[in-house]
């Protein structure tokens, strides 16, 4: 079994063939495109791919270490990657071909008029155990 990690956008990716902004969903348009998430993890949940997942919200701030004794720095008000990730979901599967087909479901989502939403997922694989080196 392998992890991947499926990654929703805000922008940065292509655009979807439904492209409305969530922001201009009905209220009704938002709670059918939620629960679909939610059928969709109960459904991995059984099979046992399911991992973990997370909508984040589209605030965020960078932080890193600036040295011994100072505060963290951290970044102005518009970095770019927390623009970018609306959320994820993280799935153990047995090929990188069943996390595209899985993807593929997930992008299918209703949003605005309860039309799929036939949005871009990046599939990210995440690093397992490392190789072995042998000479």
């Amino acid at each position: 079994m392998a992890k991947y990690l499926l990654l929703k956008h805000y922008r940065g990716a292509p655009a979807s063939v439904n492209d409305v902004p969530m922001d201009q969903w009905t209220p009704e348009e938002v709670t059918a495109h939620i629960q679909y998430m939610r059928d969709f993890a109960t459904r991995l949940e059984g099979t046992g791919v399911f991992v973990s997942e997370q909508a984040l919200s589209p605030g965020g701030t960078f932080v890193r270490y600036d040295g011994e004794g100072r505060p963290p720095i951290t970044d102005g008000p518009f970095a770019e990657t927390k623009d970018l990730i609306a959320g994820w979901m993280l799935i153990d599967v047995d090929t990188y071909e069943r996390a595209i087909e899985l993807a593929g479901e997930l992008s299918a989502a209703p949003g605005a008029n309860g039309k799929p939403i036939h949005e871009w997922l990046e599939v990210r694989p995440s690093y397992g155990a490392p190789a072995t080196v042998t000479e």
